[in-house]
């Protein structure tokens, strides 16, 4: 008797652990509930453990779930990145590949790129995260991260795509309210609209000016953990922002907004971010290379 697990009875429970249900893994595979609860069956015999607790309402992966989980899905990618890496159209990438990027940026630019991308490429299978924190891409099993700022943790692989910055801007209706700054010490006396988005400190604006590098502390009335709420406000006249030229720059053409201090910016290029253990991905590489072709059509030239 075969007693090593199956390839595809892995793919099953891994599937069945993410959705947290037979049902929801079953319509997942195009397949029925029976089929799942008998490929789990047929795994947790072959390990001798119990892998899921199962209710009327779900089910939750036990303590020896969880570790069959992580060990079975860096199998399953490995196995994934083998065939890719071998296929003998390597530019016809197919199957599952897993990408994020932050609320505004991945609204506004990642996503009508994933629409391009997915026309081009039928047969890839697309997921798309979008969130305001830092993503722990080998844990959370992401390929792929389309990402603003320039810290990059030192395992990571990146890729410039487009240049960028972050600069200071508030509404004429504020600037004639409270006056505008002309140092960086007198933002200390502003009302300034405090985000925390990714690897943005909350409440330290790290700015690049004629004297070098110069970290600001800031308060004012309103915070918030969104980019797009922010620029709300700030259009409403509430206070003075650091954001993205990529996200400002129609305001400031149209003069909704003003930019303040303009010798001082923050760098926040676009980069595509991925883990190491995928440099051999012929699938990945053809993903990057097409968001690297898309960024370099459009404008995101930062404002003078």
């Amino acid at each position: 008797m075969n007693n090593e697990p199956q390839l595809q009875d892995l793919r099953v429970f891994c599937l069945v652990a993410r959705k947290s249900g037979f049902a929801a893994a079953a319509d997942a595979l195009g397949a029925s509930p029976a089929y799942v609860s008998k490929r789990i069956q047929m795994l947790e015999a072959c390990l001798g453990v119990k892998l899921l607790h199962r209710s009327t309402r779900r089910v939750a992966v036990t303590e020896a779930g969880e570790r069959v989980y992580r060990w079975a899905q860096g199998i399953l990618d490995d196995v994934d990145h083998m065939v890719d890496d071998v296929s003998a159209s390597k530019l016809t990438p197919r199957g599952l590949i897993r990408i994020s990027s932050s609320f505004g940026f991945g609204r506004v630019h990642v996503a009508p790129a994933l629409n391009a991308l997915a026309e081009r490429y039928p047969e890839l299978e697309i997921r798309f995260d979008v969130s305001d924190r830092l993503v722990d891409l080998a844990g959370e099993g992401i390929d792929l991260d389309i990402r603003v700022g320039n810290e990059i943790a030192p395992q990571l692989i990146a890729k410039r795509l487009a240049s960028n910055r972050r600069i200071l801007c508030a509404s004429p209706a504020y600037l004639e309210r409270r006056g505008t700054p002309r140092h960086l010490d007198e933002l200390a006396g502003h009302d300034c609209l405090v985000i925390k988005e990714r690897d943005h400190p909350f409440g330290l604006w790290r700015l690049a000016g004629p004297e070098g590098d110069t970290t600001v502390r800031v308060t004012g009335p309103l915070a918030a953990n969104h980019g797009e709420i922010v620029h709300q406000w700030a259009l409403a006249g509430r206070g003075i922002m650091l954001r993205s030229v990529w996200d400002v720059q129609a305001a400031l053409d149209a003069g909704t907004l003003v930019q303040v201090l303009p010798g001082h910016s923050q760098p926040a290029d676009i980069w595509a971010v991925y883990p190491a253990r995928l440099t051999t991905s012929a699938k990945l590489r053809v993903c990057v290379e097409f968001f690297a072709q898309h960024f370099r059509r459009l404008d995101l030239t930062p404002a003078s």
